[in-house]
């Protein structure tokens, strides 16, 4: 498409228009140098009876249109008199129509704000290669001097409805990614209470994007090209934008059904499965990469499957076993906890470091530095950070956990090797540190289960039990909506934006019958402001630990309790030093979450928006754009904010024990993996490694029994199933577009 504006002004409108912005004093010169030399063209004429106006009495002026001033005072009087009328029965209208008010009020605004979006989005993707011609010559070569002409590409405007259904798919992916995987990735800390939900979803949107942006543009590029290759399109753009937007459309549909049944399930083999589908419905099954193909092809990928969870278990457990030998199995337990502490600063800055440099964003170059340079660079970092921690942290722990300081804030840290001479305050042995031991809430208070009376036969023990299992089976299935009125309750008591929505949705419950009545719809619109400010803060108030330990006297809650007694507990000042390592690790978890993770739905949108700004299924090959990867990473934190609770509460503790010491080695064991095999470009799903790593720090306890085995086999069985339905679902879609009946051209 090229766009030409010619220079030559010929006609008085044309010329009108150009000097319109010019002062009038150089209307002259500029017609002149426009027209060559050429006189202007003469100014319109007047009016008559504008000429007429000087020396006419009020009558003569009326006659041409010109009032006098009494009658323009009268006119402003009346007209401001009609808006008061107006503005009052505006008034009294909105007050009887108010749920219709409010739904053009919220709707209208989101809806220009929709398509002004849209609009700015499609102009400056259409003005991306645009050339600026600021010199005489390239005003001779037919464009005009000093304007912008759109530089010529092959933009595929008839499919730019493909385009923006594909980037709303991209984003729905993006969401769900961050409701499901980022979630479970910080559903360790939050588990062990190291840090809380809001603390979590703050820095894991830092560390996501930051991940993301300086090491997630490679992993994009074995999800665009490994899986089909780029010639089975044979140079049609159009349907390689179609392939990745079912592509997209299947694994999003699948994924957020998922998310919205607490069904975990992994992302990246999700969209993997639903790109092989798209595969075989568009080139064939035998254009799919099924082998290995360097790395890149679904033999690879799928080889994670297996090898991923298994590695992050051994990482897992590796690190927490030399954790309980340094630390656990000491008699002083806190003191050593303290000094080990840079031991972790040093492997979470190093792997940091040895991912950006080394693997990081193609435009950044890094990757071609020397080894020796690549390994000096990172080990220097991560040896910074650990004297650091020596000269700052430590002093600070010392005087927290050892001394018992209560009164030391955390901006203190800064005082560094003085507060070793710090004294402690008189009381500072009553001084507690926050108790991290995994508790049950005791919201059923079971009967106890002792021996049957010698009094009593064996047929009435028997009755007894069965009427008592049948009893404790209708509590157990009241006991979710008993438990969600509860916790409903303590919110509507709150204050702010959260208080008011929750009241707002009680004291206004739908009526029976359609929605579309009258009744019904005039309380629908005055639900949705609150159930609106409900979504978007429910999560961050949600209580997360009293989800995943169950509630004592259910069978969910006798099988955790049986999980936590065989858990070795250490003491809380040991633990309480671990969770501020913690902090770190789920930093460094979070970061490789983003580094690796963030592929998932940048890569398709990449090769949609390259086929439709370029017309050429090649240029899909070209790295991915950092506004691109910035702008998903973000619709990935999104997701995590407003709906990762859904995802977190059936994690953590629902699979084994966790405290701080267990958390942070989960997390170096997951985000090690999740680099390692980012390193060589193969997409590896973090909620595997997370799984896995947990799994195995939960067998260092020394019994099977440590480990929920049943949310585990769950877990397994979700994975294995979001292969088939993933790439069938979008295999499915893509076939039924791509081969549907229309009318011959």
């Amino acid at each position: 498409m090229e766009l030409e504006i010619n220079a030559s002004v010929d006609t008085p409108q044309r010329l009108d228009v150009a000097r319109f912005a010019l002062p009038k004093s150089d209307w002259i010169a500029y017609d002149a140098d426009v027209c060559d030399g050429d006189p202007p063209p003469p100014a319109r004429q007047l009016p008559d009876r504008a000429k007429r106006r000087q020396g006419q009495g009020p009558a003569a002026r009326q006659a041409c249109g010109i009032q006098p001033m009494e009658q323009f005072a009268d006119a402003i009087q009346r007209t401001n008199e009609k808006k008061e009328k107006q503005a009052i029965e505006d008034v009294e209208t909105e007050s009887r129509h108010w749920p219709v008010v409010l739904a053009l009020r919220v709707s209208l605004p989101l809806g220009m704000l929709v398509v002004a979006t849209v609009e700015l989005a499609t102009y400056a993707l259409c003005m991306h290669d645009v050339t600026v011609f600021s010199s005489p010559e390239q005003k001779t070569s037919g464009t005009a001097y000093g304007l912008i002409a759109v530089s010529t590409v092959k933009m595929l405007d008839q499919y730019t409805y493909i385009f923006v259904i594909g980037t709303f798919f991209a984003f729905l992916d993006a969401f769900n990614n961050g409701a499901n995987d980022v979630a479970n990735a910080w559903a360790t800390s939050v588990s062990s209470r190291s840090v809380t939900y809001r603390q979590a979803m703050v820095l894991g949107t830092i560390f996501e994007i930051t991940g993301a942006v300086a090491v997630g543009a490679r992993t994009a590029e074995t999800i665009k090209n490994g899986i089909i290759p780029n010639s089975a399109f044979r140079g049609e753009a159009g349907v390689q934008m179609l392939a990745f937007t079912c592509a997209l459309a299947g694994a999003s549909s699948w994924v957020m059904w998922c998310t919205r049944h607490s069904a975990h399930v992994s992302s990246t083999y999700s969209l993997i499965s639903a790109v092989a589908g798209v595969g075989v419905a568009t080139v064939g099954a035998s254009q799919v990469q099924w082998g290995w193909n360097k790395g890149k092809g679904l033999g690879a990928i799928f080889a994670g499957l297996l090898m991923a969870p298994a590695i992050a278990a051994s990482f897992g457990a590796t690190i927490f076993m030399l954790i309980k030998v340094i630390v656990h199995m000491r008699k002083n337990s806190a003191i050593w906890a303290v000094w080990c502490s840079p031991l972790f600063f040093l492997i979470s800055g190093t792997i940091c470091t040895l991912s950006v440099v080394y693997k990081g964003s193609p435009k950044l170059g890094l990757n071609k530095k020397p080894a020796w340079y690549i390994a000096s660079v990172s080990l220097g970092v991560g040896f910074g950070l650990a004297a650091l921690s020596i000269l700052f942290f430590v002093p600070y722990l010392h005087a927290k956990i050892i001394k018992k300081d209560y009164t030391l804030k955390p901006w203190m840290v800064i005082y560094g090797p003085l507060l070793f001479s710090r004294p402690a305050p008189p009381d500072a042995e009553s001084a507690k540190v926050p108790d991290y031991a995994v508790v049950q809430h005791h919201e059923f208070e079971d009967t106890p289960t002792g021996s049957a009376p010698e009094s009593v036969n064996e047929g009435e023990v028997n009755e007894k039990g069965l009427v008592k299992n049948e009893v404790r089976q209708l509590t157990y299935q009241e006991l979710v909506e008993q438990a969600e009125e509860r916790m409903n309750s303590r919110l509507r008591k709150k204050r702010g934006p959260l208080g008011w929505a929750m009241r707002t949705l009680h004291e206004n419950p739908m009526g029976d019958g359609k929605i579309y009545e009258i009744a019904n719809m005039k309380i629908f619109f005055k639900r949705l402001p609150a159930v609106i400010v409900a979504g978007a803060l429910y999560g961050v108030n949600y209580d997360i630990h009293a989800a995943q330990t169950g509630v004592e006297g259910t069978p969910d809650g006798a099988r955790m309790k049986r999980v936590y007694d065989n858990a070795t507990k250490y003491p809380n000042e040991t633990e309480h030093t671990f969770s501020f390592i913690q902090v770190i690790t789920a930093c460094t978890a979070s970061f490789a979450h983003g580094a690796n993770d963030i592929g998932n739905a940048v890569g398709p949108w990449a090769v949609i928006y390259t086929a439709w700004k370029t017309g050429d299924p090649a240029a899909a090959k070209a790295p991915v754009d950092i506004w691109q990867i910035a702008v998903v990473a973000i619709v990935l934190c999104c997701g995590l904010i407003l709906y990762g609770y859904n995802i977190m509460r059936v994690m953590g503790n629902k699979i084994t024990y966790h405290s701080p010491s267990r958390g942070c080695s989960m997390e170096m064991g997951a985000a090690i993996t999740v680099l390692l095999f980012s390193q060589y470009s193969l997409p590896v799903s973090t909620s595997m490694c997370i799984t896995g790593a947990t799994v195995g720090v939960g067998l260092c306890n020394g019994t099977l029994k440590a480990v929920n085995f049943q949310r585990v086999t769950l877990l397994v069985i979700s994975w294995i199933m979001t292969i088939p339905v993933a790439g069938t679902l979008a295999g499915v879609i893509m076939g039924i577009v791509l081969n549907a009946p229309h009318f011959a051209t």
